[in-house]
Formats: structure tokens, C-alpha cells, sequence
């Protein structure tokens, strides 16, 4: 007999019980579905079912086979009525039977889902007042036994709004077949870390939240700022210095309270990473620094935990996935030494358009749900480069350097403290002894000149490129190099502190302290 069958005449349940019988078995489950005398505030009379008899029967053996291989399960049916039901009468009945209850518990509910969105069956509704029309039968996937018309057990993905029963719906990724139940199951038990709540970290968080992920870890020590709000879209106007981390633990509540949260309101570190990240499943990199970013890549070495990087710049991206396999290309196998904070500058220095941290965020997302569902198609070996002006993407081989300094997190530059100095003016600047040397590009200085007053013989301007391709410095003098906001400068003063320039300073917090 077939294990997927229609008909038109009332099911003798207790015999379909008996074609599942076997010794070898623990665990039975069945599901019944009922023809309600309600829908949507009106009175149903009765109801008419139609198929496509030989599509639907293969298709949902089909689907039983899958249930079976899928959970090892030693037999299953379905039966479903066509024709015209009264109210009261087993529309639907799915047994399982299986040497253990979760196996069965598992197959039954998706023969269930899947037959709802893969099986044509159409449904027309009698109402009481004459009515009538033809209904989609497909539901979400979470609603076994809540269907309009079906009588059963309700699931725990649960919440109440204006006094309806709302649940959260994975229909849509679940009737992919390389989704499913099982991959959906496999998201609600994974547990991921996104460094930064950003512009990288929106996207991020909201696929992921809205895929039903078991626990977000979200690692965010900044303030929001007004001039995030054009690519970190989730947030508002009145969300301005609020802390990142809490508002975007807010925003996924919101989206989806079957989400479990934990909240870092402080920048990744060596101190902190490991308690961090030790219990994750992935590590998605959504910084804008490179300090965190190598920081991240040395940790995920260490703990061997797959890591996601995404970088920005302007209209231009970068993406690389680096797995915990011992021949996985990292960070410091591209670059061996750890790029400084301010070499490159970030969105706040050179300016992003909104959309750019977007899309490469939303491909974090997609690569994140890859790894865990283990789908086909993930980065490798290699970087991802896309060009967004000209929608451009170009993939480059890596190929794990065996020497590199991966898996030792003390590779990271350490600030030194005497490096930054603060001063409320360039008179205070100047009274100190120091000669002022702006770092800054000319267009730059040409919107916000310093206030220099008469002192403009005690200041030089010497781009950053210049000044680092060998525009040598007097060696007498003490020097405060300055910057936009300070980052380039620090940076810049490292970089001739090496080369044994030991005499220059950085001014902390940059031009824009004293403009």
C-alpha cells in the first residue's frame, strides 16, 4: 500500500495505527487534523478538498521517504480526504513509528510541514451565510496543529498581540530542501558572535535574528551617532548616545523573541575575548578597525571556531571567511603584520555610502547561514573583492601560509602611552614646544584650516603619504602630528617611532577637538 494516499471515504484509524506496527519500536506518534466550525470571525458549514491526484502522491512519497532518511525512521504514512467534509470529521492523519519518541516526534512534524507546502491541495470553505471561496492550505511551518481548520497541539513559538495567537514563521526557508526542519533545528541550537552592532552588524543581526538563531552574542562597546543613521538603518534619531549593543538587543527582540541574547556593551579584547567567544559556533567580524579585526582572527585560530571578516571602503568590499581548518587561509596569511587603525581610513575619515556596509553585511549574513546549514557554495581559500560602483566582484586565491603568526594573539600593536597628547589649543600645543605637522590631504585642510593664526611659521603641512614614503623630519625638533580625528596621526606616529623617530606625538582626538 502506499505510505502518501487520498480518499474519499472516512478513515479506520485504528487500522492505519496497525500498518505501523513493529517490535523493533519505541516510539509512535500520529497526528490528527480536524475540520473546524470557524475561520476568521466566520461560521464554517463545511469544507471541499481537491488535488492533483498523481502529482501530489508522488510528491508526498516523496516527502515520506525524506522523513525517513532523514530521522531513521522505520515507517510512516499519510492520509489525507478529498472530496466534501463536515465539520468534525479527520481531515488529515500522519502516524510515525521509530525505535525512539524524538525520531518520531521529528518525522511527524515534517510530513506535516512539508506536505503543507509542497503537496497541491486546494481547500474551499462554506460559510454559513453563503459564502464560499477557495483557500491556499500552505501555513507556516511552525504551525502544526493550528491551522484554521485542524484541531491539535499548539507549539511553544508563541506570542500574543491584540489578542490573536501570532507565531513566528519560518515557512519560507524551511520548504527550501536544503533547509528544512532539520536545518531549522540547526539554526535554533547555534550560538553566534557579531563584533559590532554597526553598519555590518544591522544586516547581520537581522537575517540572523529573523532566520530563528538560537543565541546572538552581540560585542559593541560605541555610542550611536547621528551621522550612523544613514547606513545603520535599524536605529532613530532619539537613539543617539545610546550604547549599540542595547539597542540592537532591543531591535531583534523585536523582530523575533525566540532569540536568546547576550549583550557586551564593551570593545573586544585580549582579556575579554576568549570568555567571550568560547561557547560560539561562529564569529562574524563587524568592526571598523583593524585592531579588532586581527584581534578576532587570532581568537578564532586559538579556539578554532570559523570567523566571517567583512571590511568597507567607500564604495569598494572585502570578505573572507576563515574556517577552523588547521589549512584555512586567515588574516595574517594575506597580511602578516596587523594593519594600525588609521593607515586606511575608515567610514568616518573617507566617507561610505549607506548602502555599501549594507550589502556587505547582508553577504555575512548569507555565508553565516551557509556554514551553519552547511550548504553548498561557501568561500574557501580565498577574498572576495566587489566593487559596487561598477558591481564588479572578483574572487582572489589565498592559499594558507603554514609560518604565519595566526593563532598568537600578542601580535596585535599595543598603544604605547606616551604616544597621544591632548591640548585644548594649538597655543597650548605651541607653548609646550612642539611644531605642528598636519597630516591631513589639502582638500581636507583647505574645508577646515587650523586655527593658526600668526603661528603658521611653526607648522608644516606634510600629507600622510608623503610623510611615510621618507619626507624626513628634522631630528632636533618634537613634533604633533595631526589628523581629521586623530586615528591617522596615531598611526603615522607609531609607523616613525619604528623607524626610530622617537620625538613625535599624536594629537588626541584630532582637528575637529579644536576647529
Amino acid at each position: 500500500m502506499s505510505r502518501f494516499h487520498f480518499s474519499t471515504q472516512h478513515f479506520d484509524v485504528r487500522a492505519l495505527q496497525s500498518e505501523l506496527t513493529d517490535p523493533t519500536c519505541g516510539g509512535y506518534v500520529s497526528f490528527e487534523g480536524w475540520v473546524r466550525n470557524h475561520n476568521e470571525n466566520q461560521e464554517v458549514e463545511h469544507l471541499e478538498y481537491e488535488t492533483f491526484e498523481l502529482l501530489a502522491v508522488n510528491e508526498g512519497e516523496c516527502i515520506i521517504q525524506e522523513a525517513c532518511d532523514r530521522f531513521g525512521v522505520q515507517n510512516a504514512y499519510c492520509f489525507h480526504r478529498v472530496g466534501d467534509l463536515a465539520v468534525g470529521e479527520l481531515a488529515v492523519w500522519v502516524g510515525v513509528s521509530a525505535r525512539h519518541r524524538d525520531e518520531a516526534f521529528k518525522a511527524c512534524r515534517y510530513i506535516i510541514d512539508e506536505v503543507k507546502h509542497r503537496v497541491p491541495i486546494w481547500k474551499k470553505e462554506h460559510y454559513v451565510n453563503g459564502n464560499s471561496g477557495w483557500v491556499n492550505c500552505e501555513r507556516c511551518a511552525a504551525d502544526i496543529g493550528t491551522h484554521d481548520h485542524e484541531q491539535g497541539q499548539q507549539t511553544d513559538h508563541q506570542l500574543t498581540h491584540n489578542n490573536e495567537i501570532l507565531e513566528t514563521d519560518y515557512s519560507r526557508q524551511i520548504s527550501l530542501r536544503e533547509v528544512g526542519v532539520v536545518g531549522q533545528e540547526k539554526l535554533r541550537a547555534s550560538t553566534v558572535a557579531v563584533i559590532g552592532a554597526g553598519g555590518l552588524g544591522v544586516p547581520v543581526l537581522q537575517y540572523l535574528s529573523g532566520a530563528g538563531l538560537g543565541h546572538l552574542i552581540i560585542i559593541d562597546g560605541d555610542l550611536l551617532e547621528p551621522s550612523n543613521l544613514h547606513r545603520q538603518t535599524w536605529y532613530s534619531r532619539s537613539d543617539c548616545g545610546k550604547s549599540k549593543a542595547e539597542l540592537a538587543s532591543i531591535r531583534v527582540r523585536a523582530l523575533n523573541p525566540e532569540v536568546r541574547i547576550t549583550t557586551h556593551n564593551a570593545r573586544l579584547e585580549a582579556h575579554n575575548g576568549v570568555d567571550f567567544l568560547r561557547d560560539c559556533n561562529l564569529l562574524i567580524d563587524c568592526s571598523d578597525n583593524f585592531s579588532t579585526k586581527f584581534l578576532l582572527n587570532d581568537l578564532a585560530q586559538q579556539l578554532k571556531k570559523p570567523a566571517i571578516f567583512a571590511s568597507v571602503y567607500q564604495y569598494e568590499g572585502q570578505l573572507q571567511v576563515v574556517s577552523s581548518s588547521q589549512n584555512s587561509t586567515c588574516l595574517r596569511c594575506i597580511w602578516p603584520t596587523a594593519t594600525r587603525d588609521g593607515v586606511i581610513g575608515n567610514c568616518a575619515q573617507v566617507g561610505v555610502l549607506g548602502p555599501v556596509p549594507g550589502v556587505l553585511g547582508t553577504l555575512q549574513a548569507l555565508e553565516a547561514l551557509k556554514i551553519l546549514l552547511n550548504l553548498p557554495g561557501q568561500l574557501g581559500n580565498e577574498l572576495l573583492v566587489i566593487d559596487l560602483l561598477n558591481l564588479n566582484m572578483t574572487r582572489i586565491a589565498a592559499q594558507r601560509n603554514f609560518h604565519c603568526t595566526g593563532k598568537d594573539c600578542t601580535q596585535i600593536p599595543s598603544p604605547e602611552a606616551d604616544i597621544e597628547l591632548g591640548f585644548e589649543t594649538l597655543s597650548m600645543a605651541l607653548a609646550a614646544g612642539l611644531t605642528l605637522v598636519d597630516i591631513r590631504d589639502a582638500a581636507e585642510i583647505a574645508a577646515r584650516p587650523l586655527p593658526l593664526d600668526q603661528h603658521t611659521d611653526k607648522a608644516l603641512c606634510i600629507p600622510m603619504e608623503e610623510l611615510l614614503a621618507g619626507q624626513n623630519l628634522p631630528s632636533a625638533g618634537h613634533y604633533l602630528l595631526i589628523c581629521s580625528r586623530g586615528l591617522r596621526s596615531r598611526s603615522a606616529s607609531f609607523t616613525l617611532r619604528e623607524r626610530g623617530v622617537l620625538n613625535v606625538f599624536s594629537l588626541r582626538g584630532g582637528a575637529q577637538v579644536l576647529i
